[in-house]
């Protein structure tokens, strides 16, 4: 028998509250407080592992011999088993129990960074790196689905879930500032053996205060959903990953793309099929978890991109040094930061429909501002300015979305719903600087290129924003 919830009428957003109305602060114990602690700083060193070694690749490559080419896969190595795994392992911890899969992510993670860290050669340090991204695959939605499952439906989920992600938001940021200076005066091996230390201090809090969760009965693992859906995901991964550098029209690219969606069709057909489906179609038609997902993809891989053009746009066009840029990009995450505490008040004042809606345009229309960046020295200020500002929505539309998805999400599913969150994270951070970065470098300038790939991302966020609003106001839901 199928385990999938029963379809939940959904009426779409509720009426905003009048400021009479607003929901009271939410009151957590201290150890609710610790228990989010717990989830939080081990979503952020997934983060963190994301963006802290790039500016450390030349130092890495010089150090084990790595060529240009080759160095890709540092990157690769890890993006390819986190995105991955993510359906299979949420579903496992929903299964079999989360907190001992969620621990046993932490000790994986922990372990692989210390290979990482004193590997010595290219094949030592590149397992690692898988490994790091396996650990990621169990830890992000395991923790993701601890957290919604500890944490009631509503303003208590709300601010754990914006805390969360200010934290997500704030690990890629950080990563970045961070990983240049630990390069520069430790030397590159000390990011990775900063991902061990800390994997090792949340290890040692977690086990006395995270409960265990799980379904209360335990059907088959659909193995047939899990194959097809986690070679699928591989497959688009890789091409997406390797097509910044090699081009959609290369051969290599070109078949994985094709496996990748023929495996993610055939799996739509698996789970139409069996009884106990890896993944529910049902729930996957419900337009707050189509319409939310379709939401987190587009902001997350849009915001990608800009921090990848911009980067670009300050250090090679406005000369700014790696230190300078770096301050360019703390201040955005202080932005973050603090959209990330408003976050679930707004949220609670407005819904999470129109915070998503409302968060997708802002940073649409302040991703168009930077249309506006010149070459002169002065105009770094304009550029923090306006990134801040994108951010900050950016921030919003991210916690609306992970709100707006688990919803409704009977406890025994949270961890599939929020699989579908991070997978969505996962492909949003993959696939945004491939499919626009590209265009960076096709104008006559690299100027002119960053404002190409600027003014496509704005208007791909304001119009998904559009589409999206509209989806979310329908009253009928084909769940």
């Amino acid at each position: 028998m199928a385990i999938d919830s029963p379809a939940v009428p959904d009426t779409g957003p509720a009426p905003a509250p009048s400021p009479s109305d607003s929901p009271a602060p939410v009151r957590m114990s201290a150890r609710a407080k610790l228990i989010l602690m717990v989830l939080c700083a081990a979503q952020f060193i997934v983060a963190l592992d994301f963006s802290i070694l790039n500016v450390a690749l030349p130092a890495l490559g010089a150090d084990l011999g790595m060529g240009q080419t080759d160095l890709q896969w540092a990157v690769t190595a890890f993006a390819l088993p986190s995105g991955g795994f993510l359906l299979l392992f949420g579903r496992i911890g929903d299964l079999y129990g989360r907190r001992k899969l969620f621990l046993a992510g932490l000790a994986l993670f922990a372990l692989s960074s210390v290979l990482a860290t004193f590997a010595w050669n290219p094949a030592a340090f590149l397992a690692g790196r898988a490994l790091q991204g396996l650990g990621a695959a169990v830890i992000v939605p395991t923790g993701m689905s601890l957290l919604t499952t500890t944490f009631a439906e509503g303003p208590e989920r709300e601010r754990a879930l914006g805390i969360s992600g200010t934290l997500m938001s704030l690990g890629f940021t950080v990563g970045m500032v961070l990983g240049g200076g630990m390069t520069d005066t430790l030397g590159w091996r000390s990011t990775m053996g900063l991902l061990a230390v800390a994997a090792v201090l949340i290890l040692a809090l977690a086990p006395g205060l995270l409960p265990e969760s799980r379904t209360p009965d335990r059907p088959r693992l659909d193995l047939p959903g899990a194959v097809t859906v986690t070679g699928g995901l591989l497959a688009l991964i890789y091409a997406l990953s390797t097509a910044g550098e090699r081009g959609f029209g290369d051969a290599d690219v070109l078949v994985t793309l094709v496996l990748g969606i023929a495996l993610l069709v055939a799996f739509v057909i698996v789970e139409s099929r069996t009884e106990q489906p890896l993944v529910s179609l049902p729930m996957l038609r419900r337009r707050t978890v189509a319409w939310g997902n379709v939401g987190g993809l587009v902001t997350i891989s849009m915001m990608t991109t800009v921090v990848f053009v911009l980067t670009l746009y300050l250090q090679e066009v406005l000369e700014l040094s790696s230190f300078e840029t770096g301050l360019v990009f703390g201040v955005q995450g202080v932005a973050s930061a603090v959209a990330g505490s408003y976050a679930p008040k707004v949220i609670g004042r407005f819904g999470a429909h129109r915070t998503l809606v409302g968060g997708l345009l802002g940073q649409g229309l302040f991703g168009a501002a930077l249309l506006g960046a010149g070459s002169a020295s002065w105009s770094v200020w304009p550029a923090t300015a306006a990134l801040s500002l994108a951010s900050m929505f950016h921030l919003c539309a991210i916690v609306a979305y992970g709100v707006t998805v688990t919803s409704g999400v009977r406890n025994e599913e949270q961890g599939l719903a929020t699989g579908l969150v991070t997978s969505t994270q996962q492909v949003g951070i993959t696939i945004g600087i491939p499919l626009l970065g590209v265009l960076a470098t096709t104008g006559d300038s690299l100027l002119s290129g960053v404002r190409l790939v600027l003014g496509v991302d704005a208007a791909i966020v304001v119009v998904a924003a559009l589409l999206i609003g509209a989806g979310l106001r329908r009253r009928s839901d084909s769940a």
